[in-house]
């Protein structure tokens, strides 16, 4: 609004703290903010009526109109996108309706199969590599047997 940065901000209290006085200070700042409030709701007021006021003439509608005119492609993006939301609203009676719960609980009967497949293949993975573990272990706790020493102690000969 007045764009007013941190270092104004601070030279005006400073001003104020000098003019005013420390003790009348806060009742100088609630003042100044009961105004700023009013003026704030004062110009919300005037923006709502002016709104409220633009709808009531058709400038609302004039304004649509010349956003059209500038933005053909994305109107008719619109358009399509609406005309595409209804389509899937279907009135169950119907043939296309019944068509469309039928595909809908095929639909549903897929992605269940996927999932129940997906989660026994996840299993099956894990229990691999379980076992290719357990083998990994098994070899790791049971090394090459070393030969055994002579228990004569005598040396062979060749």
């Amino acid at each position: 609004m007045f764009d007013l940065g941190w270092t104004e901000l601070l030279l005006i209290g400073i001003v104020a703290l000098i003019v005013v006085g420390p003790k009348d200070l806060p009742v100088l700042f609630r003042k100044v903010g009961e105004f700023v409030g009013k003026a704030r709701g004062m110009a919300r007021e005037f923006s709502k009526a002016m709104n409220d006021a633009a709808q009531d003439s058709g400038v609302s509608d004039v304004s649509k109109t010349l956003k059209a005119a500038t933005n053909p492609l994305e109107t008719s993006l619109n358009s399509v996108k609406s005309a595409a939301k209804s389509f899937g609203d279907f009135d169950l009676d119907t043939e296309t309706g019944k068509l469309a719960a039928e595909r809908a609980e095929a639909s549903r009967k897929i992605h269940e199969a996927t999932a129940k497949r997906a989660e026994e293949k996840r299993i099956a993975e894990a229990a691999a590599q379980d076992a290719k573990e357990a083998s990994h272990d098994a070899a790791a706790a049971d090394p090459e047997p070393q030969p055994m020493p002579d228990p004569k102690g005598s040396k062979e000969t060749s």
